[in-house]
């Protein structure tokens, strides 16, 4: 058997990343690499890009005989800027990383003596039309230290935010065909998993390059039918103008199918949106948060908001700020603006970075105040929760809990809810 301990992973960025992490993990372990770590890199930011320089640097400090492998969207993205590092040895792409033949070639070439002129094996991600191949074959989809299991549906995006390089990193949508999908969720469930999350790039494009008429709505009423002793089943970030009626159904009828939905909205103001090249209005967002409402009460809302977008004047900025209200957001996921080369957004008159910094922490602070509002509300209610490490567990709308006793991770278990300490639930 081959040892995963000779093989470290350091992961950035999304789930989605993590997942990927395991699977290259494994994979690299199988071929034989020891003494290695591999740097997963994101590349959503350019904060994410420096972390990942810094991080491979101080690696090196830290053992200078061991072998770096960088991959991730900014090694797919950004390939010769790595492979420039003096501390790297190998630059994969995203989806060289899931390939068991690329950690083999890595291998033969570390024993070779690799040059500088070999170090980059990065195909052209745009062309790729086969998803998650992994999943044929691969072991059941877990994230080191999660207790809940994650099953990649789909990968790339076929939209073009004016913002976002995570297409140019990923490539165009492709979808997991729904047997495979079904198959996998299956051979999770009997492995022990009460608590399964879909996850993918683009997650609410689902089923758009597959045959007929599969969509993301089809895939959860499917799941949830064919595997009937899966107790919960959660959606990562989804597109709310790309929901589809099935879905909504499912969200209205189907209760093992968590009430908590993470939007990619990313501003409130009509204008800013359309520069940002989204495919929604304010009213969109907010007529969808209310329709959901209307079919599920208990649904909780998180949301990504980008703050200081270019040309964002401040009464654009107060407009994103109002809508955690508007649209009762209860978790907010800020991020800063941070042009990245290449997209149009990094071309556009840019907001002064101090200012950006000031907006962030204004929606930072709301979205600590939605938080707090959310955590009273829970007070003295009774929930299902399924129980992390550390002795937290998680309610269906995925709040936090900190638990009075210890139980073992992965188990659902009801509790009542006693109070909040300004970030978690108190159980009782």
């Amino acid at each position: 058997m081959p040892d995963s301990r000779s093989v470290e992973v350091v992961t950035f960025g999304c789930r989605l990343n993590a997942l990927d992490s395991a699977t290259a993990k494994a994979m690299a372990a199988a071929a034989g690499l020891e003494r290695t770590v591999v740097v997963n890199t994101c590349a959503v930011t350019a904060e994410a890009v420096k972390q990942a320089r810094q991080a491979i640097r101080r690696l090196k400090r830290e053992d200078p005989a061991r072998r770096i492998v960088v991959t991730g969207c900014a090694a797919q993205t950004e390939p010769a800027a790595f492979a420039g590092m003096a501390e790297v040895d190998r630059v994969l792409g995203n989806a060289e990383k899931l390939r068991p033949a690329s950690w083999t070639a890595t291998r033969t070439a570390f024993e070779a003596g690799i040059g500088p002129d070999g170090k980059i094996a990065v195909g052209d991600i745009m062309s790729l039309r086969e998803t998650a191949p992994h999943l044929l074959d691969g072991p059941a989809d877990t994230i080191e230290g999660h207790t809940r299991a994650f099953v990649q549906v789909q990968d790339g995006c076929d939209h073009r935010c004016t913002f976002c390089i995570i297409p140019y990193g990923r490539g165009n949508s492709r979808s997991v065909p729904m047997g495979v999908v079904v198959e996998r969720v299956r051979a999770l469930v009997g492995h022990g998993s009460n608590e399964v999350v879909l996850t993918g790039v683009d997650l609410t494009s689902y089923g758009g390059d597959l045959p007929g008429a599969t969509r993301l709505g089809t895939l959860v009423r499917t799941l949830l039918r064919h595997v009937p002793e899966l107790r919960r089943l959660r959606l990562s970030s989804i597109d709310s103008v790309e929901a589809d009626d099935e879905l909504l159904r499912a969200i209205a009828e189907e209760e093992r199918l968590m009430p908590h939905l993470h939007l990619s909205l990313q501003a409130g103001d009509d204008l800013i949106l359309k520069r940002m090249k989204r495919r929604h209005l304010r009213r969109d967002a907010i007529r969808f948060c209310e329709e959901v409402r209307k079919r599920r009460p208990d649904m909780v809302f998180g949301a990504d908001i980008i703050a200081g977008f270019p040309t964002e004047t401040e009464a654009q900025f107060r407009a994103s700020l109002d809508l955690a209200d508007d649209c009762g957001l209860t978790h907010l996921h800020v991020f800063p603006f941070s042009p990245r080369t290449g997209t149009p957004a990094a071309r556009m008159p840019q907001v002064e970075g101090e200012t950006v910094k000031e907006r962030a922490r204004r929606l930072r602070e709301k979205g600590a105040d939605a938080l707090l509002r959310h955590l009273a509300g829970e007070i003295g209610g009774r929930r299902e929760v399924l129980v992390e490490r550390g002795g937290i567990a998680r309610t269906p709308g995925f709040t936090p809990v900190r638990l009075a006793r210890p139980l073992a991770p992965g188990t659902l278990t009801h509790i009542r809810i006693a109070g909040h300490d300004g970030a978690r639930l108190i159980a009782a």
